[in-house]
């Protein structure tokens, strides 16, 4: 049983401000249990098991092979299934130019043989290092609920055993595969789109632009968590971050500063989860920092989303002005008192909840 009210989730949906940010429309949403300026969402601050945010310090202090188990340790976590029907989950094999890529499939039962559903390709978040799919399965499965849709759920090659490009390919191909497969997976080839949160936005951004310059597979839309979308210290023209682009109360200054790492402009050498996943490739390009493309028209459509207090809002809103500028359609929606990663506590967080409606309904409107 989730871990808080319909009533909270509906008050998340109330009182609801549009704000301009770069020129673009930014839905926000307010927090249910915290409503003064500048303070964490209390429900998240309870939350058992609550990440403070990883402490970089400790990078001088382990070797490599023990600081990259901590980190993968650290992340995911337990949640809830939240689905009010049944959902089956299928997986299957497949080799991907050698790589061995695990494909997870979730639908309802009651529309099985239902043919021409609308899909969506799911890729996991964890800083390209880490992370996994069973932490965003329960999403994945409240999602096809929703959206009566096949989602998949690709469990990519991680760095750093298999730096850039083995997971973007890994995940491209999947989309490929499963656009070439349609009819089996009783999906309509038409409305398949890509989502992912964090390290695995960039992954669903990175494949739409792959997509478009290669011309195949046709994506209907994209949904980027809070995207990772430029690394390291990369940074096209017009794009800024800087601390004070976000509203602290000093009351909790220590806290919120904690989760706002994730956000600075810094060498990969810095970071031992892009530096793991680059291992020298150039960072400029595109298909690693989708900021950094000459071109964002003709991608598909997009439903951008972020926590008030991710480091990496700056990135996802500065994204969406990016898509809306060349013409692409954009809806950007920002979580007052939210931080990073709460696709990981759904049933939880209502926050999650929300997410997966949010993307339910983009899905439905798919063309």
């Amino acid at each position: 049983m989730k871990r808080y009210t319909d009533e909270t989730l509906k008050a998340l949906n109330t009182n609801i401000q549009t704000i301009d940010v770069n020129g673009v429309p930014v839905v926000v949403k307010p927090s249910p249990s915290e409503p003064r300026p500048g303070r964490m969402d209390k429900d998240l601050l309870a939350k058992e098991g609550h990440r403070e945010g990883f402490d970089f310090s400790i990078i001088e202090k382990l070797p490599p092979d023990q600081l990259l188990q901590v980190i993968r340790d650290g992340m995911g976590g337990y949640n809830i299934n939240i689905c009010t029907e049944e959902v089956h989950a299928k997986y299957e094999l497949h080799d991907f130019n050698g790589n061995q890529v695990g494909l997870w499939r979730y639908y309802t039962r009651k529309s099985q043989r239902k043919p021409g559903k609308p899909a969506l390709v799911y890729f996991h978040g964890g800083g390209w290092i880490g992370g996994s799919i069973y932490t965003v399965e329960n999403a994945c499965r409240y999602i096809a609920q929703l959206a009566d849709a096949v989602v998949f759920s690709v469990d990519y090659s991680l760095a750093p055993e298999k730096p850039f490009p083995n997971g973007l390919n890994d995940n491209y191909l999947a989309v490929k595969h499963i656009h070439e497969h349609a009819d089996e997976y009783g999906i309509d080839p038409k409305r398949i789109a890509v989502g992912g949160d964090s390290a695995g936005g960039n992954y669903a951004a990175s494949v739409s632009l792959k997509a478009r310059d290669l011309g195949t597979p046709p994506i209907a839309l994209q949904i980027l968590l809070y995207p990772a979308v430029a690394l390291a210290d990369a940074c096209p023209e017009g794009y800024d971050w800087r601390y004070d682009m976000f509203d602290i109360n000093e009351a909790e200054r220590d806290q919120i500063m904690a989760h706002l790492t994730l956000g600075v402009l810094a060498a990969p050498e810095n970071n031992p989860m892009v530096n793991g996943y680059l291992q020298g490739a150039d960072y400029h390009q595109p298909y690693i920092s989708p900021m950094m493309a000459a071109s964002h028209a003709n991608l598909p459509p997009a439903l951008l989303l972020a926590g008030e207090f991710d480091g990496l809002r700056i990135q996802t809103e500065f994204y969406t002005h990016q898509l809306k500028t060349a013409g692409v359609p954009v809806r950007c929606v920002r979580y007052k008192g939210m931080a990073h990663a709460f696709i990981d506590d759904i049933g939880i967080l209502c926050q999650a909840e929300d997410f997966c409606r949010e993307a339910a309904e983009m899905i439905l409107k798919m063309a």
